[in-house]
């Protein structure tokens, strides 16, 4: 069974991103996502650990992950998974959310799967409108899918409990790393200018972000990319402008966390800049 996928924006919904694929042996690693993960599943099962835990998403369940939240996406069962997903931003959930909901701060989703056909359903009719080029469709769907799984399964997200001592030296880490993400210092050299030892800042860092500082960077290192491919940088000078040894290296870690190769991924971009 072949695997196929592509990762899209329409332009008449800004910000959005869109997936249609299907994977047997490709295996998503840890990282996040800037976006909402809205994600239908049409056929197979998809398996993915969140916050603990092995989440299992069949034939019209969602699989839904708030932003900035670590987890991993593989196959459930040998045949793999076919779905469909849609990205919205942080902004657009929360304007949906204050008109249509009463829920009150942060809004995002209580419970990582949910079993509704409905609104898988709705979420596979936004890809075909988008296929279309139907922009009334598109964006009324994707509001009423939105609001529905606010409706029933949304709630105010959780704050990641970390002491301030933590928390200050986890932002210091992560400043550093940013600053310095194409040639980053080791975990013992980081712990060093902080005045902690490697352990505590791990530790640290672990509890602040859900996830080590090497793989906190190849997740921020891709979605430097990501922004670098969609201003029209080749992956070549990607992958060297964000830290990779070379493209191939930057292929690999893209394709697992995406879903598609970065050449793939800019060419449907540059269709939509071209479209506007």
């Amino acid at each position: 069974m072949n695997e196929h996928a592509r990762h899209w924006q329409y332009d008449e919904l800004p910000g959005v991103d869109l997936l249609r694929a299907r994977y047997v042996r490709k295996a998503f690693v840890r990282h996040t996502h800037e976006n909402f993960v809205i994600a239908a599943i049409a056929d197979g099962v998809e398996v993915f650990h969140h916050k603990g835990g092995d989440q299992y998403a069949g034939p019209g369940a969602l699989a839904l992950v708030n932003p900035d939240t670590p987890h991993t996406g593989r196959a459930g069962v040998p045949e793999g998974w076919r779905y469909g997903a849609v990205y919205p931003p942080v902004d657009v959930v929360a304007e949906i959310a204050a008109e249509t909901t009463t829920l009150r701060g942060t809004p995002g989703f209580v419970s990582p799967v949910m079993d509704d056909p409905y609104a898988a359903g709705l979420v596979h009719q936004v890809l075909r409108a988008a296929d279309e080029g139907n922009a009334l469709a598109a964006d009324t769907l994707l509001r009423v899918a939105v609001t529905r799984l606010l409706r029933l399964n949304g709630g105010p997200v959780p704050r990641r409990e970390v002491r301030p001592a933590g928390a200050r030296i986890a932002a210091r880490a992560r400043g550093v790393l940013q600053e310095r993400m194409a040639r980053p210092p080791t975990l013992e050299q980081l712990a060093a200018d902080l005045g902690t030892s490697p352990f505590a800042l791990l530790r640290a860092f672990r509890n602040a972000y859900g996830m080590p500082p090497h793989a906190w960077l190849t997740d921020a290192r891709v979605r430097r990319a990501r922004q670098l491919l969609d201003n029209g940088t080749t992956p070549s000078e990607v992958a060297v402008s964000v830290g990779f040894t070379d493209q191939p290296h930057l292929n690999r870690h893209f394709s697992r966390m995406v879903g598609v190769p970065p050449g793939a991924y800019q060419r449907e971009r540059k269709n939509v800049q071209d479209r506007r």
